[in-house]
């Protein structure tokens, strides 16, 4: 680690590498597993993807957890895809890490589910009866967490799960991400896990690599809490700790 520091409630640790960064992160999520398996016997997990996580996720799988003693959910999926899609999140998940960790039950939210308010309406109460031990979320170049983009995002939400519109910004990350062919191609609409979701989370795992997500880094620490960056709001939950490395953690003086 080369440097770590708090801003309100926020740990912030920046690592000079990005596999520095996925391999604490990778130890503070196996704590907190841990921790709450020896404690209720179980534990329960949500899981983010994206290029943000390819690190904390090869890191992860390595660890010493009885993954038949955790459940899984992931944050968000786009509308209207399938799970043969290149870019789906549940075939990201399950080629990543969920085939070869087998834990004891994964929650997918369907993006092509016949009937999303069904699909909303049993993922919202599959998350209430599964407290939330930890999360594992990033932040988008807009500020984003999960697909709050700043234009849907709500810091009282009501809602657990719902439908968003996605903001230019955040379909030209996926773009530049490489996950789709053309801007055309990038979905306008995702269900998502809503911020009132996260923040429920008892503790959450924040990773952020890469020097094109350091200018929504810098106002996640620096500018006011709002939803003109979501993800500001992290500096009010009790038990978060945002891993950066030098790219990421570029602006910060």
């Amino acid at each position: 680690m080369e440097k770590s520091f708090q801003i309100e409630n926020l740990s912030i640790e920046i690592y000079g590498q990005s596999k520095e960064m996925g391999a604490a992160a990778a130890d503070y999520v196996t704590r907190k597993l841990n921790d709450a398996i020896v404690k209720k016997g179980g534990a329960n997990l949500i899981l983010a993807t994206g290029a943000s996580q390819f690190s904390f996720l090869e890191a992860l799988q390595t660890k010493e957890i009885d993954w038949k003693k955790v459940t899984v959910f992931h944050l968000d999926e786009y509308k209207g895809i399938s799970e043969s899609h290149p870019a789906s999140f549940r075939k990201y998940l399950k080629e990543r890490i969920l085939n070869r960790v087998a834990p004891k039950k994964v929650y997918f939210l369907n993006g092509d589910a016949a009937d999303m308010q069904l699909e909303i309406k049993s993922y919202e109460e599959a998350l209430k009866a599964h407290p939330i031990d930890i999360a594992c979320i990033g932040i988008g170049e807009n500020g984003h967490i999960a697909f709050n983009d700043p234009a849907v995002a709500d810091f009282d939400d009501p809602k657990l799960v719902k439908v968003v519109e996605l903001d230019e910004a955040c379909r030209n990350q996926q773009l530049g991400e490489g996950w789709f062919p053309s801007f055309d191609d990038v979905p306008k609409e995702a269900v998502t896990l809503t911020i009132t979701a996260i923040m429920n989370c008892e503790a959450i795992s924040c990773v952020v690599p890469d020097e094109r997500k350091a200018q929504a880094v810098y106002n996640s620490l620096y500018g006011d809490i709002s939803t003109s960056c979501p993800a500001s709001i992290l500096r009010t939950h009790p038990e978060t700790v945002l891993f950066l490395d030098k790219a990421s953690a570029s602006m910060i003086k």
